[in-house]
């Protein structure tokens, strides 16, 4: 049987090839690492030229880390240390909410997740230090990744993929201040920060705070992979059925 198609989206930065400086398309292999080993086949989104059709040939999507979220798009200026990429987040936003509609697998990691607290209404936290009082969640010397458990919600989606709690990476300055229409379903005890979100009226979409794409364990890859396995089954036999038309 062949692999469910999971998209990615990728990072649009200055990268130099051989001697060269120029603006590209880049992803961390990890994150196609981690959708392979799930058993999905990965297919990468660039953010210059988004349209819903990429929707039709996927069976999942990915909202991958990096800059921050602009902050424009929930009503605040810009913290001093602020990285946006306003362009990646018009794409980004647009695939988000067309793939909501259509009830297709997400998954968010990161920067995915606080994208997709924005596009459900909610805003974040520009710099965790600054609310917080430590630099725990992205360490300032040291490791790359800092290290903390994560309290999960009993009886939710989360909960039933990796149980009551979970020891996760992190590497993130921005936090989720206001969930908007997203259920908080994951908190770091330390400070009770939200590290992992759903929304339950949907079929699947979650978005963790950490990246599980830099671990071994790629049990919520499994689970958005499995999950859009069953979203294609379902639309080639609704198909076959005379039920549904291919776009």
């Amino acid at each position: 049987m062949s692999r469910p198609v999971i998209g990615i989206t990728t990072y649009a930065e200055e990268a130099r090839f051989g001697l060269v400086d120029t603006f590209a398309a880049v992803l961390p292999l990890s994150y196609v690492h981690a959708v392979h080993e799930s058993g999905g086949r990965a297919v990468l989104i660039t953010p210059d030229d988004p349209d819903v059709d990429i929707l039709y040939r996927i069976d999942g999507i990915l909202f991958t880390g990096g800059s921050d979220v602009d902050p424009s798009l929930y009503g605040e200026r810009p913290h001093p240390t602020a990285s946006v990429r306003p362009e990646r987040d018009a794409a980004e936003l647009f695939l988000l909410r067309a793939a909501v509609e259509a009830d297709l697998p997400i998954f968010g990691i990161c920067r995915g997740m606080q994208l997709m607290a924005v596009a459900y209404g909610g805003r974040l936290h520009q710099h965790l230090p600054d609310v917080l009082g430590h630099h725990h969640h992205r360490p300032v010397t040291g490791p790359k990744f800092g290290e903390h458990p994560v309290r999960v919600k009993p009886g939710t989606l989360c909960q039933s993929i990796l149980g009551n709690s979970v020891i996760v990476n992190s590497f993130h300055h921005q936090g989720i201040a206001d969930p908007g229409r997203l259920t908080p379903v994951g908190w770091s005890p330390e400070d009770g920060l939200i590290e992992a979100m759903e929304d339950p009226t949907k079929t699947f979409v979650i978005g963790v705070q950490w990246h599980p794409e830099d671990t071994t364990d790629f049990r919520l890859f499994a689970a958005h992979v499995e999950a859009s396995r069953a979203r294609r089954d379902r639309i080639r036999t609704m198909v076959a059925t005379g039920r549904a038309t291919v776009p």
